[in-house]
């Protein structure tokens, strides 16, 4: 199995290359950015590339672009995302192609041997998926699911609604009764499965609820 690490702690990169060396992997690149690596990949043609989410220069998401950039441009490339982070946008987009992609917390993975499992996997085409990658992934996508279940309007209301708008005032908006802003506020209630309750506010959890999901 031949492997492209992108990590940019040169401790950890060096560390984890020289684990797999010992385990008689090889570790045809071991690089410490994003353009360096998606060069090496295109060079090295490699079984696997191990991406960390944050490479310089900003230290944000330019590993996961790579990742979703390797996949289209060489989808024979299995991707194993290892990080601290769970990065939910670009992961959701590399699950569209499920085949080859792994995604791993790092302090998480308890010895190497479970490591190479996971790569072997990721190799082999399957997926190698951290649980709490999992719940986070669904969580996100269950929150954009019923947000995609309001209409345009309801939308718009809703998101006057997290501005701190009164139903006057968006009703003033809009150019509509109060009477038509309520009845939009009672469909987004509806479609978002928040009933009447004791305990919460409706309106502050829809609110909540969008800007959870647009955040």
């Amino acid at each position: 199995m031949r492997v492209v690490i992108a990590e940019d702690s040169a401790l950890l990169r060096d560390g984890l290359a020289q684990l797999l060396q010992l385990r008689g992997i090889e570790v045809a690149a071991a690089v410490g950015d994003a353009d360096v690596l998606l060069a090496a990949v295109a060079e090295h043609r490699p079984d696997v590339a191990v991406v960390d989410i944050r490479l310089p220069p900003t230290q944000t998401d330019e590993g996961i672009r790579a990742a979703v950039r390797l996949r289209k441009e060489h989808p024979g490339t299995g991707v194993l995302i290892f990080s601290q982070y769970v990065e939910t946008t670009y992961a959701t987009q590399l699950l569209g192609q499920p085949a080859g992609f792994g995604y791993l917390l790092k302090e998480r993975v308890v010895d190497i041997g479970e490591f190479v499992d996971a790569m072997e996997r990721v190799a082999g085409g399957g997926t190698a998926l951290d649980p709490e990658v999992v719940a986070q992934l669904f969580g996100a996508s269950r929150r954009a699911t019923a947000l995609d279940r309001l209409t345009p309007r309801e939308r718009e209301v809703l998101a006057l609604m997290a501005e701190g708008r009164t139903n006057h005032a968006i009703a003033t908006a809009f150019t509509v009764s109060e009477r038509a802003v309520e009845k939009h506020i009672a469909n987004i209630f509806s479609k978002l499965d928040l009933p009447p309750s004791e305990t919460g506010h409706r309106r502050v959890l829809a609110v909540l609820r969008y800007l959870d999901a647009v955040s």
